[in-house]
């Protein structure tokens, strides 16, 4: 019995590279050796599949039946393959994660390890970035991000449910004065989040009157959420940062909570990643096991 499948993965190599050298160079052979393979299969089948000569290289009708059919067939088997392994309990192959930077050195980092760890056969790749990241722009399998993502398609799953600080240095409200109100905020300095499409300066406050939004102004800004929180450190202005980021600073002293009660900011982190049937095992483990440990450690 003919190794079918192999035959099937030669010839759509063969068609793909165009050649037969191609497509020798691409499988790493000779072109003898693959031009005697395919009279091998053309022989079994009783049937030409390429006419081919030292200038070019065509299907015949049988060639290009076969190859849409086979690719058919081949695609089938994937299929069948990738669902079979995702009802399984090991995640395997490579694994690309990308989540905002303080929280993925500090939270996703040493969870993505981990989860690698205990599946040895998986290849696992964070990305680190605070500009918004969408799986399918960024060619994530995971992405981890605040808010939901801009294509409507993608699945998510809700992480964590938090809210954004407004918080200085002691060092900056002892020289520019602690802010009483929102508008205040229009004499200080505030350090704003870049993020992929818009810069994050309408901030967003609830008082007596009612929901305020107030646009902010500095002379730093950043697309990185750690560079704020360190210039927010240094006393260089205020900061609207998720709580997550600032809580064992807050609790230390060295960031004081600005408009107490006023800031009206929630902020969600959401597990996202493309829809497919089924979804492989990497991606879904790795969503439970980050909603695992969210659950047990909220921040």
């Amino acid at each position: 019995m003919p190794d079918v499948i192999t035959e099937l993965q030669l010839f759509q190599s063969i068609a793909t590279a165009g050649s037969l050298s191609a497509a020798a160079r691409a499988l790493g052979s000779s072109p003898p050796a693959i031009s005697r393979r395919l009279a091998e299969l053309e022989h079994r089948l009783g049937v030409k599949l390429a006419d081919r000569g030292s200038r070019r290289f065509r299907l015949t009708d049988e060639g290009t039946t076969y190859l849409e059919q086979g690719s058919r067939i081949l695609e089938q088997l994937r299929d069948l393959e990738t669902e079979v392994a995702s009802r399984g309990g090991a995640a395997r192959g490579r694994l690309r994660v990308g989540a905002p930077a303080d929280l993925g050195r500090h939270r996703i980092a040493p969870l993505l390890a981990d989860f690698a760890f205990r599946h040895p056969g998986l290849e696992a790749h964070l990305v680190l970035s605070d500009a918004g990241l969408e799986v399918g722009e960024d060619a994530l399998d995971v992405a981890l991000r605040v808010g939901l993502p801009n294509d409507p398609a993608v699945l998510t799953r809700k992480l964590l449910t938090s809210r954004r600080i407004l918080c200085a240095a002691p060092s900056y409200l002892a020289k520019h004065g602690t802010p009483a109100r929102p508008d205040d905020l229009l004499h200080h300095q505030c350090l704003c989040l870049a993020r992929r499409h818009s810069l994050q300066n309408r901030w967003h406050f609830s008082d007596a009157t009612g929901p305020r939004t107030v646009q902010v102004h500095g002379a730093l800004t950043s697309s990185d959420g750690e560079v704020l929180r360190a210039w927010a450190l240094e006393g260089r202005g205020l900061s609207l940062e998720a709580e997550w980021d600032v809580a064992d600073d807050i609790a230390a002293g060295r960031l004081i909570t600005c408009l107490d009660g006023l800031c009206e900011e929630t902020i969600e982190l959401y597990a996202t990643y493309l829809p497919s049937k089924p979804i492989p095992a990497s991606i879904r483990l790795f969503v439970e096991a980050a909603a695992a440990a969210f659950r047990a450690k909220p921040l």
